[in-house]
């Protein structure tokens, strides 16, 4: 069954939503303007109930159908950009240096909008939908900021969907899976103490950058030798922070990473073992680490049925064959998992088609999945709530 014909009609008009996002990215929660467009494109749509300031700078609008009382579901999508200069070419590239919409978030923005201004013209479902606009989703975990501040509970919402692009699969295509999808994402900060001196006389002091370069080494055994083969953790080192000369051994070294896991007994894991390597090794050179640790977002975890009703869908829109109904997990993170340890619900995947990837300076959200991604959307609700 093809997309929708009004989703498509809808394509122009949300094409240049998208665009105008595009040009003026914002981050974390200070997305004021990003807001304030999605309310005002709700109040024309004649949206019954907007809600403002949820999680800081959330926005909820309520679409009441016209089938009778029924349940609650949520659409969500979010609205912050990353700080990275944009390197894409277009035409409505960033108009702020060091700021771009380089995740596709403006896209998801657009594609929900387009989504509320149908289900508010036909109304042909039972019950109520929520489309949720979340702020930070990039590190700020914005979604459980929206949580925490009772939107569940004010809107009553029984299940809770979430849609993210995918560069590389195809444009038309969806895909997701049952479990996690998405990872754990902790950071960690090592500091290692020695005794400093000169370069030429090492026997004289404790080296922390030798004793860095040992942990570092050893974390990787985490992966190797702790972790079940059959399960899945990351654990990189990104920073290595030490000295200031070429004829000093300085007195401490620091470096700092992520963990990632697909279990919370995995993560667990993870921590411990951080912890466990370098006192250890520390000890062993005569040195002292301080260990900083930080819980980050937690594991996606999709729920059944809620999936099993989200992938049905999604073949309406796109055909049985281009559906990925066992996707391979993704080892990056996302904080719809505060969403959906909250309610059941799940997080699907939609075709980017071949462009640059996430997080990239040259990357954009490709318009040609909005009348895919709005069609989802409304077919969902309309599934899910039906009389």
């Amino acid at each position: 069954m093809p997309i929708l014909n009004r989703a498509a009609d809808l394509k122009t008009e949300v094409t240049e939503w998208r665009r105008h996002l595009h040009q003026n990215p914002e981050l974390l929660f200070a997305v004021e303007n990003t807001a304030a467009f999605v309310e005002r494109k709700l109040k024309e749509f004649g949206v019954d109930e907007i809600v403002t300031g949820l999680g800081r700078t959330g926005v909820v609008g309520l679409i009441r159908g016209n089938r009778g009382p029924g349940r609650t579901i949520g659409l969500r999508a979010d609205m912050d950009a990353l700080p990275i200069t944009e390197a894409s070419g277009m035409a409505w590239s960033s108009k702020t240096p060091g700021k771009m919409h380089a995740c596709g978030h403006d896209g998801h923005t657009a594609m929900l909008l387009g989504a509320a201004k149908y289900l508010a013209e036909t109304r042909n479902f039972a019950g109520n939908v929520a489309v949720i606009f979340q702020p930070a989703e990039e590190g700020g975990g914005g979604g459980n900021e929206m949580v925490k501040d009772g939107m569940m509970e004010r809107f009553a919402i029984e299940e809770v969907y979430g849609m993210h692009n995918m560069p590389g699969m195809p444009v038309g295509h969806f895909g997701s899976r049952v479990g996690p999808i998405m990872a754990s994402t902790d950071e960690f900060t090592i500091t290692v103490k020695g005794r400093g001196g000169h370069a030429a006389q090492p026997h004289r002091t404790i080296d922390p950058i030798a004793i860095g370069a040992q942990i570092v080494n050893a974390l990787q055994t985490i992966a190797s030798r702790t972790v079940d083969p059959l399960a899945s953790i990351v654990v990189s080192v990104t920073k290595f922070n030490a000295g200031f000369a070429h004829n000093v051994i300085p007195e401490q070294a620091t470096l700092a990473g992520t963990v990632r896991a697909l279990t919370p007994e995995v993560r667990d894991i993870g921590e411990v073992r951080i912890r466990q390597i370098a006192e250890s090794i520390a000890l062993a050179y005569g040195a002292t680490v301080d260990i900083w640790y930080g819980r980050n977002y937690p594991v996606t975890v999709n729920h059944a049925a809620e999936t099993g009703h989200a992938l049905a869908v999604a073949a309406t829109v796109a055909g049985e064959g281009n559906v990925d109904e066992a996707l391979d997990p993704l080892m990056g993170g996302e904080d719809f998992s505060y969403m959906l340890l909250s309610r059941p619900g799940a997080f699907v995947f939609i075709g980017n088609g071949d462009t640059a990837g996430l997080h990239h300076p040259a990357y954009d959200f490709n318009d040609e999945v909005i009348p895919h991604g709005i069609s989802y959307w409304v077919k969902l609700a309309e599934a899910r709530l039906a009389a």
